[in-house]
């Protein structure tokens, strides 16, 4: 019940937000466009939160927007939320004469959107003309897991940005970290940034490895916020607060502290001994999260992170504290061989069993 509620409420919100930009799109109409057509393929919550704010930032004109989406309903929703942008029944037909094609879909259709795309080709090869798929089209990814090259080896197009938004950008409030071919030069990179940067903070990096790594971070963090989130708010309510004075709590606790450390620019290790007294109640808190390895455990759920993006992008996950760096024989789905991928390139060469990182779990500590 409680789940339910929380579906409906986050519904709600992000109804509420859309519908908001909706009464500015009628003042959108006269702005200079980054590209000069945008296709979104998948009409997401994260391809929603990428499309609307190209609208009401006045980045894009609805009618130089596409969006196709296998779902019929799924594009209904679109041209009631955003009057003026197009959809297509297909993806030929959308990425017709684009210059800039999202993939908002999720890693395990990428196959298939790479196949018409391929098909659109074909299409252009028989009525010449047509720029079914523009020489100088740009593919920005926004799927988790998947590497640059499986875009270019599957679409056959040869520039692509990859990107690894998350969660927050549905509110503004994202921070995406995102690389790109070398063939893309400065100035479409300044208009890619622009772009993310419309729903939140975008940061770029020049190797595509740290992506899966800020997969760990940025991409999968929210979900640990949301987790400690929920541990505070359950042991307010423990101790015998109402559950909504709890959140009230817990929330703006977590939004002050990180707006303080932001602006303070103090080390985080600075701010908590500001907060903790010898002998004092923080500094048995904190004990207690010491004692527990609390940093530990945040750790390795981080590595464990990077290891299955990774994973899913076909790649050698055999990196980081305590793992043998070598080879795999096989593959890990869909056919990808992954004998020898990164063997010996990891960025993290394996760390030897010692302090904390080599110390197992006790289940059976009794603490007071």
């Amino acid at each position: 019940m409680m789940t339910n509620r929380l579906l409906a409420a986050t519904t709600r919100h992000l109804t509420q937000r859309l519908l908001s930009h909706r009464a500015n799109l009628s003042t959108a109409s006269t702005s200079n466009n980054i590209f000069d057509k945008i296709t979104f393929i998948g009409t997401g919550k994260m391809s929603q939160a990428l499309l609307a704010p190209l609208i009401t930032q006045k980045l894009q004109t609805p009618s130089s927007i596409t969006a196709y989406d296998v779902s019929n309903t799924a594009l209904e929703k679109v041209n009631e939320l955003y009057p003026g942008v197009q959809t297509a029944t297909s993806i030929p037909e959308a990425i017709h004469n684009s210059n800039l094609i999202v993939y908002g879909v999720k890693p395990q259709n990428c196959e298939k959107v790479h196949s018409e795309i391929r098909r659109a080709k074909l299409l252009e090869e028989d009525a010449p003309g047509n720029n079914f798929v523009r020489d100088d089209a740009i593919l920005l990814s926004i799927v988790a897991g998947t590497p640059i090259q499986n875009f270019v080896d599957g679409s056959l197009v040869q520039r692509v940005a990859r990107s690894m938004p998350n969660t927050p950008a549905q509110i503004g409030a994202g921070v995406t970290v995102w690389s790109c071919t070398d063939n893309i030069d400065a100035k479409e990179r300044k208009q890619i940034k622009t772009i993310l940067d419309s729903f939140g903070k975008s940061v770029f990096v020049d190797d595509e490895s740290f992506i899966d790594m800020s997969t760990s971070i940025s991409g999968s963090g929210p979900a640990y916020i949301f987790l400690l989130m929920e541990a505070m708010i359950d042991a307010g309510v423990h101790m015998g607060f109402s559950r909504e004075t709890a959140t009230i709590l817990v929330h703006h606790t977590l939004l002050g502290s990180t707006k303080f450390a932001m602006e303070t620019g103090e080390h985080p290790a600075v701010l908590r001994n500001s907060v903790t007294s010898p002998a004092g109640t923080t500094a048995s808190a904190i004990y207690e999260l010491e004692n527990g390895k609390f940093r530990t455990v945040i750790k390795d759920a981080i590595w464990a992170c990077y290891r299955r993006s990774l994973e899913m992008g076909g790649q050698c996950s055999q990196v980081g504290p305590n793992r043998a760096n070598t080879p795999m024989q096989g593959s890990l789905g869909g056919g990808a061989d992954i004998t020898g991928i990164r063997s010996g390139s990891s960025h993290h060469p394996v760390e030897p069993p010692m302090g904390e990182m080599g110390v197992q779990s006790s289940f059976g500590d009794k603490r007071h």
